[in-house]
Formats: structure tokens, C-alpha cells, sequence
């Protein structure tokens, strides 16, 4: 009888390891179906003018006012001179990287704001 119930067990095992695994796979299924909820984390790069780069992390349905003025706080400028802009647009304060179709490593213009420099 020990032969018969080892078969048995043998097959057991082998039939748990089997739905075991077709539950893995469904398990794994649905943990790699994120909900779209905008919150995900991009990372951003500023440039200034003079081509130096700040790297930020941040939600994608975060305001962008809080990565111009982390940025301006870094590079120690005041946060009325700086302009920032996406593809030669300027950006509001209150836009979010979901707004703008950011995407992660997407890069974000800083330039100073120059005042004055008329001539007659």
C-alpha cells in the first residue's frame, strides 16, 4: 500500500503546485494593473539657461508650483524671476505634470526673467 499512497501524495502535491501556481500568475495579473489614479511618482529635470540640472521627483497630479519653488529655494533665486517653461510654452503654477502630458525624465526650461534692457 506505501507505493499506492506515495503515488498518491506524489500526485497531490503535483496537482497543488499546479493550481498554486496558475493562482500566482493571477495574483501577479492583478498586482501589475495599477489603478489610474494620477498619483504615480516622474521624475523631472530643470535646466537653467546656463545648462546646469536639477532633478525632481514628484506626483504627477502635483502642482508644479511646488517643484518652481523647491527649484528657486535650491538655486537660491527668488521665485518672481524665474520663468519655467515646457516646449517653449510658459507654465501657470497651478498646471500638474498630468496637465502638461509630462512624462517621466521630461525636461522643464527655467529662465531668469530679464527686466529692462530698452533702448531708444
Amino acid at each position: 500500500m506505501d507505493p499506492i499512497d506515495q503515488t498518491s501524495n506524489a500526485g497531490g502535491a503535483d496537482a497543488n503546485k499546479n493550481n498554486n501556481n496558475s493562482n500566482g500568475a493571477n495574483q501577479a495579473d492583478v498586482k501589475d494593473k495599477k489603478p489610474d489614479t494620477g498619483n504615480e511618482h516622474i521624475n523631472l529635470k530643470v535646466v537653467s539657461a546656463d545648462s546646469s540640472e536639477v532633478m525632481f521627483k514628484i506626483k504627477r497630479s502635483t502642482k508644479l508650483a511646488k517643484l518652481m519653488q523647491a527649484y528657486c529655494s535650491r538655486t537660491g533665486k527668488a521665485y518672481g524671476t524665474v520663468r519655467f517653461l515646457v516646449d517653449g510654452e510658459r507654465v501657470g503654477s497651478d498646471t500638474t505634470p498630468n496637465d502638461l502630458g509630462l512624462e517621466d525624465g521630461d525636461t522643464i526650461d527655467a529662465m531668469t526673467e530679464q527686466v529692462g534692457g530698452s533702448s531708444n
